[in-house]
């Protein structure tokens, strides 16, 4: 139903180019409207689950996506301060035949962005939308410098601060979730293991892993405090205060934070999963729909899934009914991710020492008797295929 059908996407992100391959792929003719001059992505560091990488091997990116990022072989979590195991899940022996991708967020981008292309989406960069009139026919683009615009079926990947979103919802402020992140690439001493390390402490936690066949290493570390911390990804700070944070980690610990040179910080906010996600002939993607704090690696996965699942609702039954049929499917999934999200940030922070002793304790026997349970707890994020829904 989506031959020669006009599709605009607003966002070129992860999840809008995304959309625009898998809706161009059914015959669509579509156009991805990016503010910035030129695609580029921030320096950071992604980790795209089996249930992600199915959507990357429908869309034929497969053989490109696994050359272009680094295989991940467990999870390690680690006391912070003392440096101590508590669990090592080696995902080469439990899920043998599952793919968990490390990637620098550029470069899974450039691949997307060149599906895209080569699928014949028009890539249209410096075209800032200030406002959508969604109306009740054809929704209305009005863009910065080209005037007012209507669009046969929009597509809102536009992200956490969506033009779109409040014309289907209102507007609803989030709040600050009393935790803030760094962010931050180091070189790699070369020694690194392919696996996401997680040092874990009271009110806070860092992780980190390789990227770029092991050329640099990703950073992220979480601090809970009482300080309102803006949301963004581009505001810097001063390394200065990361080390100040982690100072009571362990040596390891402190080997890559002294190689931290530059750093940006943002605040954690919870943000409602949006109420309407389509409207007429609209559609809400990604974080534009349903931004998700990032304690299970799910946010960019969410809008892998849910491009698929969009093309594929409004490919069987076209672009009036298709949207219900799309929230419909993804709905009650990301609300339980983002869910799950939420709790796990908990299992990392424990402030209370003898809880700490005892949810360590736990795991250490798990991963010494039950690994595969341990793991398994998230089955249900992790097999799960959109593809074949």
């Amino acid at each position: 139903m989506l031959e020669g059908q006009d599709i605009t996407v607003m966002g070129g992100g992860i999840g809008g180019f995304a959309a625009a391959t898998a809706l161009a792929q059914r015959g669509a003719r579509v156009r991805v409207l990016e503010q910035a001059d030129e695609i580029t992505e921030v320096g950071a560091g992604l980790q795209i689950s089996p249930n992600g990488v199915r959507v990357l091997d429908a869309l034929g990116l497969g053989d490109g996506a696994r050359a272009r990022s680094t295989r991940s072989r467990g999870v390690w979590l680690r006391d912070g301060p003392s440096g101590r195991e508590v669990i090592d899940l080696d995902l080469a022996r439990l899920r043998p035949d599952a793919d968990f991708l490390l990637f620098h967020r550029a470069d899974l981008l450039d691949l997307l962005a060149g599906a895209a292309r080569d699928a014949g989406v028009d890539i249209v960069t410096g075209a800032r939308v200030e406002k959508v009139d969604v109306g009740p026919g054809r929704p209305t683009l009005h863009i910065a410098g080209q005037g007012a615009e209507e669009v046969g079926f929009l597509v809102g990947a536009d992200g956490l601060h969506s033009v779109l979103r409040p014309e289907l919802n209102g507007t609803h402020p989030p709040f600050f979730t009393g935790q803030v992140a760094w962010r931050a690439m180091v070189p790699a001493t070369g020694r690194e293991e392919p696996e996401a390390s997680v040092f874990m402490g009271p009110g806070r936690h860092m992780v980190t892993y390789p990227l770029r066949q092991g050329q640099v290493v990703n950073l992220v570390a979480v601090e809970e405090r009482k300080e309102w911390a803006e949301e963004g990804w581009f505001i810097r700070d001063d390394p200065a205060n990361l080390k100040s944070a982690f100072r009571g980690f362990c040596q390891d610990a402190q080997d890559v934070l002294n190689r931290v040179e530059e750093v940006h910080v943002w605040g954690l906010h919870r943000h409602p999963v949006a109420l309407e996600w389509h409207k007429g002939f609209c559609a809400l993607l990604g974080d534009a729909a349903h931004p998700t704090l990032p304690f299970i690696a799910q946010g960019a996965v969410m809008a892998l899934e849910d491009a698929w699942a969009l093309a594929d609702s409004l490919d069987s039954t076209g672009l009036l009914d298709g949207p219900a049929l799309y929230q419909a499917r993804r709905r009650h999934r990301v609300e339980r991710v983002i869910e799950a999200a939420n709790k796990n940030a908990r299992n990392y922070h424990y402030g209370n020492p003898m809880a700490k002793v005892l949810g360590h304790n736990v795991l250490r026997l798990a991963g010494r008797f039950a690994p595969e349970k341990v793991l398994g707890r998230f089955d249900w994020i992790y097999d799960y295929d959109v593809t074949q829904a």
